[in-house]
C-alpha cells in the first residue's frame, strides 16, 4: 500500500470564515496548539465573525420565534446573510464553500476532510445556536450541511472547532510532514495499529518484540496487521465497507 497524499491542493493558502455567536470561544480553540502555529506560519487563515455585529436592527437580536409554535428561538435569516453576503463579496476569485454546522447534516469524514481540504480556497462555516437556523437561508445559500455524529449539542461551535482541525491538519506546512497524517485512523478506511513508547517495560507490560528488531518490513507488516484486526473488532461497519470492495 503507496504511501502518498492523496489530496491535490487548489491554493497555497485555505481561508476559514466562521460566523458564530461565540467568535472568542473559537478563536480561544484555533489560535493555539499546531492550527495556530500553521496560521502563524501563513498555511491557513481563519477569520471570526460576530453575528449580532451582522443585525438589521438596533438591539442587535439575531432570534426570534419559529412560526407554528415550539420550544426555544431560532436565528434568523437576515444577520446570517448580511455576514454570508459580505464575506462571498470579498472572495469573488475563489471557490467557496459554504457550511452550516448541524445535527441533520452528513456525517463528518476523514473522505470529507480530504475533499474540504483540496477542493476550495474558502470554507465558511455557520455555527447554529438555540433551536437553528431559519431553513430559507439553508436553502438559498447553504451548499452541504455537516454533523459530527448522532447526538446534539448546545451550538455548533464545538463542531466547527473540529471541522477546522480535521481539515487545516492536511494543509501542506500545517503538520511538519505529511507522514504525520498518512498511515492514521482512516486514511485507509483502517484504524491506526497500537503505538509504544519508552520505557520497554511499563506496568508489567513490555513493547511487543517485533518493534525492536530493527526489522522494517517486519514491523510494517504487524502493524499493518494490527490496523485490520484493530479495525474488524472495533469497527465492523468500517471492516464491512473493506471487504465489499
Amino acid at each position: 500500500m503507496g504511501k502518498t497524499c492523496k489530496i491535490k491542493f487548489r491554493c497555497k493558502m485555505l481561508k476559514f470564515h466562521i460566523i458564530t455567536l461565540f467568535p472568542d470561544m473559537v478563536r480561544a480553540v484555533l489560535s493555539e496548539s499546531i492550527i495556530g502555529r500553521g496560521e502563524k506560519k501563513g498555511c491557513l487563515s481563519i477569520e471570526y465573525y460576530q453575528l449580532r455585529d451582522y443585525s438589521p436592527n438596533k438591539h442587535k437580536t439575531v432570534d426570534d420565534t419559529p412560526y407554528g409554535g415550539g420550544f426555544g428561538m431560532l436565528l434568523t435569516a437576515a444577520p446570517i446573510y448580511n455576514c454570508w453576503s459580505e464575506i462571498c463579496s470579498g472572495t469573488k476569485d475563489g471557490r467557496i464553500k459554504t457550511i452550516y454546522m448541524s445535527p441533520k447534516g452528513a456525517l463528518l469524514t476523514q473522505k470529507k476532510a480530504e475533499e474540504f481540504a483540496g477542493g476550495y480556497t474558502d470554507i465558511i462555516i455557520i455555527c447554529g445556536h438555540y433551536e437553528g437556523v431559519d431553513e430559507r437561508f439553508i436553502e438559498e445559500c447553504v451548499d452541504e450541511e455537516i454533523s459530527m455524529g448522532d447526538y446534539v449539542l448546545t451550538g455548533g461551535e464545538i463542531p466547527a472547532c473540529a471541522l477546522c482541525d480535521a481539515v487545516c491538519r492536511l494543509i501542506p506546512g500545517v503538520l511538519a510532514d505529511e507522514e504525520c497524517f498518512i498511515g492514521e485512523s482512516h486514511w485507509y478506511g483502517l484504524l491506526e495499529y497500537p503505538q509504544y513508547s519508552r520505557p520497554e517495560v511499563w506496568h508489567g507490560r513490555a513493547v511487543p518484540g517485533i518493534l525492536l528488531s530493527g526489522h522494517h518490513k517486519n514491523i510494517a507488516d504487524w502493524r499493518h496487521e494490527q490496523s485490520l484486526e484493530r479495525t474488524r473488532r472495533r469497527r465492523p461497519d468500517l471492516w464491512e465497507k473493506l471487504t465489499v470492495q
